[in-house]
């Protein structure tokens, strides 16, 4: 029994072109350039804020503040320079840092040339120097009066020798007296 069209069932199935699955549409190399850039910029933004966010150490240095610039040739940024003296005629370690923020440098400026403890946070690892030319940053510091010298316990005078008496002239005759 034949049911539907009788031409159809006498002769063979139609082959018609199974419909292709569609391709995807090819990206171009502009696209995958820009996409990559992209791509890239935030890594590296989020690397960037990531070891600002975090510190490597943190601790504080004394010292006598020889020097306090502003320096760079695209990138500001506020340097400092310590000296760490261990003992009285042994050259000083050099230390140096930096400081990002404007009121504290401000502050460092009037410093110079004073006994200071500075507190800082080590970031290591940043991808440019546009926040500092070092690894240490400054974030607050006091200023400390140097130590008093320590006398020794021989009984020795570190103290200066006092200065002689001037040579004075034998005393002049006192005047006559009128009765």
């Amino acid at each position: 029994m034949i049911t539907g069209d009788p031409t159809m069932a006498e002769t063979p199935a139609a082959v018609s072109p199974s419909p292709s699955p569609l391709k995807p549409p090819r990206r171009s190399f502009r696209s995958f350039f820009w996409g990559s850039l992209v791509g890239a910029l935030v890594l590296i933004g989020l690397y960037t804020m990531f070891m600002l966010w975090w510190s490597y150490s943190e601790g504080e240095r004394a010292g006598v503040l020889q020097k306090f610039s502003k320096r760079g040739w695209i990138c500001k940024t506020y340097e400092g320079e310590v000296a760490q003296y261990v003992v009285g005629g042994v050259a000083p370690q050099i230390w140096n840092f930096s400081v990002r923020d404007p009121a504290l440098a401000e502050q460092l400026y009037k410093a110079v040339g004073q006994q200071v403890r500075i507190h800082y946070q080590e970031h290591r690892g940043l991808p440019t120097n546009c926040f500092g030319d070092t690894d240490y940053f400054a974030d607050r510091f006091e200023i400390i009066n140097a130590p008093a010298p320590v006398k020794p316990s021989s009984g020795l005078s570190v103290e200066p020798a006092a200065a002689p008496a001037p040579a004075t002239a034998p005393p002049a005759a006192p005047p006559p007296t009128q009765p």
